[in-house]
């Protein structure tokens, strides 16, 4: 496969999977804000400090307004990773590969950016109740995904795009869970309360994991949500579950049939994957959770760095670069 096609395949993952994750951090946040007190303030801040772009959002507008935010992650361009901008740029990824792609999936990725611009257009971010808007955009990137899991052969194509998806997820779900776990971190008058009981609760939806959890684990407590979203294996958005996959990914597009690593992209993700898998949640909570969470984004971000040098630079120079900030297609 040619590097100048995996790179538009791999960034198609990457930008679908990040509109899908903030699609559903909105979704959920507003329907926290809905449960809330009356005499609680909207937290409408940490969920633009997990996304990692609150210096630029603090640039632009001043203060956390309901409004704001959510035109901020959802619409506005000047945000290279907003949902509209993530969008235009799977779009755009899947324009110039099409004859790789299926002909639904071109069609629904389509579909799917005409749908944000009549947001834009719309103003959904004023509206009262806009949660419909975003279940229908995260519903209709899931309805992307299962047309690849149903029309793709397993190719070195197929490969890329779930690489380029696991890594995007792996990413949002150690900053939804950073960011969060410090804002929630009860205090001992809340525990066990019911305001205690719905920001976790919230937390886990953020996932789509507040059943999956209560069947495994039963009651909620904060060591028992990070152990689920950091260290589950058999949990598709737990980081561990994201990377291991991400490695098997990576041993099939190599055609390694070993045990060990053979390249240095195997090498770097096989030893986070390591680090993770023999980790203690209370070790991790008690040396520090950020600290932990901190190193495990900069070796993400490391991996991809790699990706990128080994897979698409190495071989082809001329490949689609817009102007977006790191951890976007470069």
């Amino acid at each position: 496969m040619l590097s100048r096609v995996a790179n538009h395949i791999y960034w198609l993952g990457r930008y679908l999977e990040r509109a899908e994750n903030y699609a559903r951090f909105i979704d959920v946040n507003f329907n926290l804000m809905q449960d809330l007190p009356m005499d609680l303030k909207e937290q409408w801040a940490p969920l633009v400090a997990a996304t990692g772009d609150l210096d630029l959002y603090k640039k632009k507008y001043e203060g956390f307004e309901r409004n704001q935010v959510m035109y901020f992650l959802t619409f506005d361009e000047d945000n290279p990773n907003s949902m509209l901008c993530s969008v235009t740029l799977a779009r755009e990824n899947a324009r110039i590969i099409r004859e790789n792609l299926s002909k639904e999936t071109w069609e629904k990725c389509n579909e799917l950016y005409y749908m944000l611009r009549e947001g834009l257009e719309k103003k959904i971010w004023k509206k009262e109740d806009p949660r419909q808007f975003f279940e229908t955009v995260k519903n209709q990137i899931l309805l992307l995904y299962g047309l690849a899991d149903a029309t793709v052969a397993r190719t070195e194509g197929w490969h890329f795009r779930q690489l380029g998806q696991l890594l995007e997820r792996a990413d949002k779900t150690s900053r939804i869970l950073d960011v969060k776990y410090h804002i929630l971190l009860p205090s001992t008058y809340e525990v066990g309360s019911p305001l205690d009981f719905l920001h976790w609760m919230a937390l886990l939806k953020s996932v789509t994991g507040f059943n999956t959890y209560r069947r495994l684990y039963g009651n909620i407590d904060p060591s028992g949500v990070v152990e689920f979203m950091l260290l589950n294996k058999y949990f598709p958005r737990s980081i561990f579950y994201c990377l291991k996959e991400a490695e098997r990914c990576l041993r099939c597009i190599s055609g390694n049939t070993s045990d060990g690593a053979i390249t240095v992209v195997e090498k770097s993700i096989g030893e986070l994957r390591s680090r993770l898998e023999y980790a203690e949640v209370d070790d991790i909570i008690v040396l520090g959770l950020h600290e932990f969470l901190d190193t495990v984004q900069l070796k993400i971000n490391h991996i991809s760095d790699l990706i990128d040098v080994n897979y698409f630079r190495a071989k082809e120079e001329n490949v689609y670069k817009p102007e977006t900030q790191s951890q976007s297609q470069s």
